[in-house]
């Protein structure tokens, strides 16, 4: 799978999720948020009254494990890091924060325009 490939399916992946998640009653707040160097959210939704960070991980077979599982410590650690950047950034310092995970698997056919299987593991880390 070529790099190109690998950032298609995650774009699209993550359009998924975001539908995913509208459906599903959160409020999407910033997608693609980049606090300089340290890194990028996917997704940050709001829930109740909660703020989520969601990592979105896409795979077209599950050769390599579980999407869930290339979310590792250093990225989690990351993720939070840039999660204190947007609270900080936008006054939230006091609220509520949930780190999730949405998993997709494409079918067979490899097209992520027909999904096996989304999911979202809520408080994943």
């Amino acid at each position: 799978m070529t790099d190109n490939n690998t950032r298609k399916v995650g774009h699209e992946g993550e359009k998924k999720a975001v539908e995913y998640l509208k459906e599903n009653n959160y409020e999407i707040l910033k997608t693609n948020f980049r606090a300089g160097r340290i890194g990028e959210i996917d997704i940050i939704a709001k829930e109740a009254q909660c703020i989520c960070f969601i990592e979105v991980k896409t795979r077209k077979s599950l050769r390599f494990g579980m999407p869930r599982e290339a979310v590792t410590v250093r990225k989690q650690e990351k993720i939070k890091l840039i999660a204190s950047v947007y609270l900080s950034n936008t006054g939230n310092m006091n609220q509520s924060v949930r780190f999730d995970v949405i998993e997709i698997n494409m079918k067979n056919n490899n097209s992520v325009n027909e999904i096996e299987n989304i999911s979202i593991i809520k408080n994943a880390f």
